[in-house]
């Protein structure tokens, strides 16, 4: 039986929980930032593109050819400290773990709800264009994956 990219970010969402305790640990030599930030803009980004699908027109999506995705998408690869995150999806400056755990909560809904939305809702990113559902997923867990790592290696000193 095949994987589902729903699948695929749940088993995410369930290792981000796990780093929940570890919020706190840093290396500079990795990143400026902690594992709390990690996790609470990996969190936000999940929450907040779940909720900008599930509020779009499916009949308003248009397909786009985007090269960046192109290239980007088949490797499930984003480089590090290339963009600049919006401020929407910014940690606040203290992160607590009930703030973390809550986001998660709301992260496992979001993505259930986002499963059984139409094919052609969307998302617009201002790197990768115009993103289907199927998209969106991909990017979510190319996005969740890339902090995952960060968080992996900021753990192994």
């Amino acid at each position: 039986m095949n994987k589902t990219r729903i699948d695929t970010i749940t088993e995410l969402l369930s290792k981000i929980e796990g780093y929940i305790p570890k919020k706190d640990m840093r290396n500079d030599s990795v990143s400026k930032s902690d594992v709390g930030w990690q996790l609470d803009h990996a969190l936000k980004v999940i929450n907040g593109v779940s909720g900008i699908m599930i509020k779009t027109n499916p009949n308003k999506y248009k397909k786009d050819f985007n090269l960046m995705r192109t290239v980007l998408f088949p490797l499930c690869y984003i480089p590090r400290g290339r963009a600049k995150s919006p401020k929407i999806v910014l940690p606040p400056n203290i992160i607590l773990k009930e703030d973390l755990s809550a986001q998660l909560q709301s992260a496992h809904i979001n993505i259930e709800n986002v499963n059984v939305l139409p094919k052609t809702s969307h998302f617009k990113h201002h790197v990768f264009g115009m993103l289907s559902k199927k998209q969106t997923l991909r990017f979510l867990e190319i996005h969740t994956k890339h902090h995952l790592k960060i968080v992996s290696d900021i753990l192994k000193q």
